[in-house]
């Protein structure tokens, strides 16, 4: 089955950091623009970040800019997103996915997607 793993999730105070990471499931992810997505209780899910194939074209959210830092190990297969200075809205379950960075952060256009990986930030 195709498919990603999300890692890294937890609780954390209000300006803590986390680092999240995706690794693919049955294919090789380096082949890929990976976007991070998520869903809050309630909420829609939404596009946080994205990364080109390379990793020389990145997305943020409005939401997480200058916050949030992704990253990608083609060598070693895994995306990463650095969380700083987390908020409680930032709360929420945590995807990774893989589709054309063109597209980023339409979530229609993504695949592969995982069960996610649960941030709580609260004090």
């Amino acid at each position: 089955q195709l498919q990603f793993v999300e890692s890294g999730g937890g609780s954390v105070q209000p300006g803590g950091s986390l680092r999240l990471a995706c690794a693919a499931s049955g294919f090789t992810l380096r082949y890929y623009a990976i976007g991070w997505f998520r869903q809050a209780p309630g909420k829609e899910r939404e596009g946080v970040s994205c990364i080109s194939s390379s990793g020389g074209s990145t997305y943020y959210a409005d939401s997480v800019k200058g916050r949030f830092v992704i990253s990608r190990d083609n060598t070693r297969g895994m995306v990463y997103l650095q969380m700083n200075s987390l908020k409680p809205e930032d709360t929420a379950i945590y995807y990774c996915a893989a589709g054309p960075y063109s597209r980023c952060p339409d979530e229609t256009a993504y695949a592969y997607w995982g069960q996610g990986t649960q941030v709580t930030v609260s004090s």
